[in-house]
C-alpha cells in the first residue's frame, strides 16, 4: 500500500532522540488535552455569556471570582490544558514547516510549555486572590 488509504497521522516525524513511544504519549497527550480544552473553552464560553447578559461589570465580575476555589482550581485545569496541547502543536509545525528536527526543538518547546503553564497559573492566582 504505498501511501493509499494512509492518512496525515500515519506518518509521524520524530525529532532526532525521539523513541516511537515519547512520540505515542505526546500524540495522546495532545488528543487528550484537546478534548479536555474543548470543555473548558465550553464553561469559558458560558460563564462569559452569562455575564454579560446579567451585565456585570468587570469589578463585579472579580469579585465573585476573589476567593473562588472552585473557579482557580478549574482555571489551573485550562491552563495546563493549554501548556500541553499548545506546545506540542507548535513542535508539529516547526517539524512540517520549518523541517526542525534537531533535540534543541524539544528544549525550545518544553521551555515554552513551562512559561505558558507558569504564566497562566499566575494570572488565575491575580484573578483569584485580588488587589495586593
Amino acid at each position: 500500500m504505498s501511501g493509499a488509504g494512509q492518512g496525515y497521522a500515519a506518518r509521524p516525524v520524530a525529532v532526532s532522540g525521539t523513541s516511537a513511544k515519547t512520540e505515542t504519549w505526546l500524540w495522546i497527550a495532545q488528543r487528550a488535552s484537546a478534548a479536555l480544552l474543548a470543555l473548558c473553552v465550553l464553561v469559558h464560553l458560558v460563564t462569559i455569556i452569562y455575564a454579560v447578559r446579567h451585565g456585570l461589570s468587570g469589578a463585579a465580575i472579580l469579585e465573585r471570582t476573589q476567593g473562588n476555589a472552585a473557579g482557580l482550581a478549574f482555571y489551573s485545569l485550562f491552563v495546563l490544558a493549554i501548556a500541553v496541547h499548545a506546545p506540542i502543536g507548535l513542535r508539529t509545525l516547526c517539524q512540517e514547516w520549518l523541517g526542525w528536527r534537531t533535540a534543541s526543538l524539544n528544549w525550545c518547546i518544553t521551555v515554552l510549555a513551562l512559561a505558558l503553564f507558569v504564566f497562566g497559573l499566575r494570572a488565575g492566582w491575580a484573578v483569584f486572590a485580588g488587589p495586593a
